[in-house]
């Protein structure tokens, strides 16, 4: 079995959230309260995280994992369950994608349990602009954080910014040229409708040409033309390399068409598409009893309907219940 849809595209990519919460209030994800976490009744166990994980590798061909969140690092048990993937006769890649926040403690065991790779979310290095989008002021211990992931050898670290218009978008070429002096790779995201204010609109979000423009007023992009595949980055060569620095534009340059990503929430929904507003459950029968074969099939009927692309430039594409919080990047 392979996780296909009705367009040909197989999903070989698993996002696994493994919690809603989070310990930053960043504004373009959720208000200053916080949400309404899930009950933890409601929120898989370690073991039925990575029996679903075995399923995907070892039934349905999925060749990488990456663990998610909210955020992942609160997850008191994140450390075994990436040990126990890693474990797994259909071993796949593993990364992860984190604020960063406790990363300094947990690096040298994540690196031992088997973590592969790390994306660490950071808008800005100026103390004030990340306590102004955070609401917190804890930019000191990211930074000690992506310390702690080049110390324990989990790299090259790549670095996730979103840019956000009269906040923090004079300081591209500055993330740019922190990120090339400390080794990280740094890619700039659109922001996407996926707020739980449900306050975004297109007018507000700085686009990817946007922030090409902002780059080059110091630098030379070259853009890499090969070996993109269905990775979302566009990849450009900093004044000729080595360093490079990407775009992803999920909004103003959809790839949809090259989607081989699936998700599973931390409450055990399978989401075809981030944008997704349906979901498939394989919670409810993991917990009655199905077997492996018969929630591998479960699993492939959630992915066959999946739409050939996430609609937002459609006057009828209307935002997932869900914030971006609780689906999992």
């Amino acid at each position: 079995m392979e996780l296909g849809d009705a367009w040909g595209r197989v999903a070989t990519d698993l996002r696994v959230s493994l919690t809603d919460r989070c310990n930053l209030r960043c504004s373009y994800c959720m208000p200053a309260e916080g949400l309404a976490w899930l009950p933890g009744e409601e929120v898989l166990t370690d073991d039925e995280v990575v029996r679903l994980v075995d399923i995907a590798t070892r039934l349905l061909g999925v060749r990488a994992v990456r663990f998610t969140g909210g955020e992942p690092l609160v997850r008191r048990g994140l450390v075994p369950i990436i040990a126990a993937t890693s474990a797994l006769d259909q071993r796949p890649e593993i990364a992860m994608t984190t604020n960063g926040l406790g990363l300094a403690r947990t690096a040298p065991a994540l690196a031992a349990a088997g973590l592969d790779r790390i994306n660490v979310s950071l808008d800005t290095i100026r103390p004030d602009t990340f306590a102004t989008i955070t609401r917190r002021d804890r930019i000191a211990d990211v930074l000690e954080g992506l310390r702690a992931a080049q110390h324990a050898g989990i790299t090259p670290i790549k670095v996730n910014a979103v840019l956000l218009r009269g906040i923090n978008d004079d300081q591209a070429p500055e993330l740019l040229a922190w990120a090339m002096a400390e080794g990280h790779q740094l890619r700039f995201i659109e922001q996407m409708p996926l707020d739980a204010q449900h306050a975004w609109h297109r007018e507000a979000m700085i686009t990817a040409d946007e922030t090409l423009t902002l780059l080059e007023k110091e630098h030379v992009l070259t853009p890499i033309t090969e070996g993109r595949g269905a990775a979302p980055a566009e990849e450009f060569l900093v004044d000729g390399g080595p360093a490079t620095v990407g775009i992803i534009a999920s909004v103003t340059r959809p790839f949809c068409g090259a989607c081989n990503r699936v998700r599973l929430t931390a409450d055990g929904q399978v989401r075809n598409c981030l944008f997704a507003r349906t979901e498939s459950d394989l919670r409810t029968p993991l917990r009655d009893g199905a077997t492996d074969q018969e929630l591998a099939a479960l699993w492939v009927q959630a992915v066959l309907p999946k739409l050939p692309g996430h609609g937002i430039d459609d006057p009828a594409f209307l935002q997932p219940a869900r914030p971006m919080s609780a689906i999992g990047g």
